[in-house]
């Protein structure tokens, strides 16, 4: 009963009054537009009503139009979509994994309520996720409990949300002091990425309630001048570039094939294809690499991209996209297949998230439908059971900063990921020649990811600490920050018993930062770090090890795991002068707002005048407790362009050696 209660009387709170159809929408659209004859003749008789009428009456009746988001005949509501859809009628609504539970906004809704002072909270309110559940579950139960809520909703946010013009920097400034007055709401609620995922996601909705008796003809009419607003709104805003502006670009294909009524349909249509004809060529390196150097927003790009090319493909103007967009799609496929670990996870470099195996499987089976024939593909979309494996197994990507040592494809694989490429956009971070290493089921060193992005005061905080240089697997000078993040392979072997990837950052204005790494025998790893230069100062060597029981001994170097499964590591470092070896804050995230405490250390020693500093770090995974080898390493010689190290395991010598 007092369910209920509650029910009514927040639909009693939100119902607003009895509005008239919006007269605009008959001047947006084309109504010599097939179909729309009624439509044409009532309006220029004057009877406006009944031209709304009609309208409504065309979009229930239209069929040649594909959303290929919506499967109406496969339609299903998971039990998290149906809890957001519950939970929203009651104004709690689902706005950030980062934020559980779900903040209530109000029976009166609080559009501008911010509990915490993280941009993400506030701009990710206005993109409405939880709508297309309240649709899926209106469509499954046939309750008109949640269409009437939405609509409620929707006319709730055009009335409190209106749209005033800003400065486009305004859109992505992080400080709330920065934008005063009307525009504070504005730069959160119209931000163009924000606009666009409604843009999307509008279409679904208008797919999902049309049949429901609350989808009026008069709120048809204030639909679809919102929607148009919201068109050209970004149609004038673009984000400058990035995944915002391809996310942008790829809605408002969304908007113009869908909506083709609007007199600038094509217009909006043409917009976003060239805008993504242009970006996949500047935005892609030739090796298949995104530019923001991120493996979290990599497949997000791939599925911007395969979404256009999807929506042209049903639609019927799959023409307007060259073959050489969907090669590079393909491309971008295969470099992703190399760099995740066999349980489909992601390295997390940069802002990277720790991608799911659920999430990626559905990827890889939409990718299929795009790329039947491509065997790589088909195997990672049906677990194996189909398709090839890649013939390849140690895999580097130079343009884009990308080197895989592998040894096999499935889980007890030894997997290590490097990343030292160019300088990246806004997602890097100043990480050069950091790594992750998979053994036999486990990731040892998972970089230290994001946790937050951007906000005020703690949130900002937060954000600087996991961006620093000195908690990735890298080298620094005084644990300061990268000054420059533009490394150079100077030496890539992918094949043989000994693999060698030689990369050189030139780190700080006066210290250039020289990374050699071995992997021998498919086994072990040697890493060579040579910092040169005539900077002075402390430098510093720093690991980063998953969380778990470590054994640290400071006088040998030594960092052994003890790990409760059978995937363990022994690192050693190894210098020609005096280390130190000295415990730092250790914090990884491999999720928005989720940290996990980890061992992390330090080799640190005094560079006092131009002579180069180099270490050796041995890194031999092992499997059971109390198995870890005896390492020993030196170097033999060195020369500017040259290298030799040897190195014992338990005894057994190997001399690893490179030359430029």
């Amino acid at each position: 009963m007092k369910r209920f209660s509650s029910i009514c009387l927040l639909l009693y709170l939100c119902i607003l009054p009895a509005a008239a159809f919006n007269k605009d929408v008959f001047q947006l659209l084309n109504l010599d537009y097939p179909g729309l004859q009624q439509v044409k003749e009532h309006y220029a008789n004057g009877k406006y009503e009944d031209a709304a009428q009609a309208l409504l009456a065309y979009y229930r009746n239209r069929t040649d139009i594909i959303n290929p988001n919506i499967d109406m005949k496969n339609l299903h509501l998971s039990n998290r979509e149906r809890q957001w859809a519950e939970e929203a009628l009651e104004h709690t609504f689902y706005v950030h994994d980062g934020y559980q539970p779900s903040f209530h906004y109000g029976k009166d809704i609080n559009w501008r309520y911010w509990p915490v002072k993280d941009n993400e909270l506030r701009w990710q309110l206005h993109r409405h996720k939880w709508f297309t559940p309240m649709g899926k579950a209106y469509r499954l139960t046939q309750e008109e409990k949640y269409a009437q809520e939405w609509v409620c909703q929707f006319m709730d946010w055009i009335k409190k949300n209106p749209l005033t013009e800003i400065d486009k920097e305004e859109y992505e400034m992080t400080n709330k002091a920065e934008v005063t007055g009307s525009a504070e709401n504005v730069r959160f609620a119209w931000r163009p990425l924000e606009t666009s995922h409604r843009l999307q996601d509008q279409i679904n909705q208008f797919v999902l309630f049309l049949p429901s008796v609350s989808f009026t003809a008069d709120f048809l009419t204030d639909f679809l001048v919102n929607y148009h607003k919201h068109a050209l709104h970004i149609l004038h805003n673009y984000s400058a570039e990035g995944n915002h502006l391809l996310f942008e670009a790829q809605r408002m294909i969304y908007a113009g094939a869908f909506f083709p009524e609007f007199k600038e349909a094509a217009g909006w249509r043409k917009s976003g294809i060239d805008i993504l004809n242009r970006e996949i060529k500047k935005q892609v390196y030739a090796d298949g690499g995104q530019y923001e150097l991120d493996l979290h927003y990599h497949p997000a790009c791939i599925d911007i991209f395969y979404k256009a090319l999807i929506m042209a493909d049903v639609n019927g103007f799959r023409q307007e996209f060259p073959h050489s967009y969907r090669d590079t799609i393909e491309k971008m496929i295969v470099f992703y297949i190399n760099v995740c670990y066999p349980d489909y996870s992601n390295p997390c470099f940069s802002d990277a998230k720790r991608g799911g195996k659920s999430s990626d499987l559905k990827r890889y089976k939409n990718w299929m439908r795009l790329f039947p024939k491509n065997e790589q593909i088909r195997y990672m979309a049906t677990e194996g059971r189909e398709g090839k494996l890649p013939e390849n197994l140690t895999k580097g990507f130079p343009n884009s900063g990308f080197f895989t040592f592998r040894n096999g494809w499935d889980e007890t694989a030894t997997v290590m990921v490097m990343k030292a490429g160019p300088k990246g956009e806004w997602h890097c971070q100043p990480d050069n020649g950091t790594f992750e290493l998979w053994f036999n089921g486990k990731n040892l060193f998972p970089d230290s990811g994001s946790y937050i992005y951007a906000g005020e005061g703690e949130v900002m905080k937060l954000r600087n600490w996991f961006r620093q240089t000195k908690v990735h697997n890298t080298l620094t000078l005084n644990n300061r920050n990268l000054e420059t993040t533009q490394s150079v392979t100077r030496l890539w072997q992918p094949e043989g018993e000994v693999q060698v990837l030689v990369t050189e950052n030139q780190s700080y204005k006066n210290l250039r930062h020289r990374r050699t790494v071995f992997f021998v025998e498919s086994t072990y790893f040697i890493i060579v770090d040579e910092a040169s230069g005539d900077a002075t100062g402390m430098i510093n060597l720093h690991y980063q090890l998953a969380d778990g029981n470590v054994d640290i001994d400071e006088k040998q170097h030594t960092l052994t795991t003890r790990f409760d499964n059978e995937s363990n590591v022994k690192l050693q470092c190894f210098a020609p002068k005096e280390i130190r070896t000295e415990k730092e804050e250790g914090w990884y995230s491999t999720a928005y707002r989720k940290r996990t405490e980890r061992t992390a250390v330090a080799f640190n020693l005094n560079k006092n005048d131009e002579k180069t500093v180099r270490y050796i770090t041995a890194i031999y995974p092992f499997k059971k407790q109390g198995s870890a080898p005896r390492i020993s390493a030196r170097i033999i010689s060195h020369k500017p362009d040259a290298l030799t190290v040897e190195v014992k395991i338990n005894g057994k010598k190997s001399i690893l050696s490179y030359t430029l």
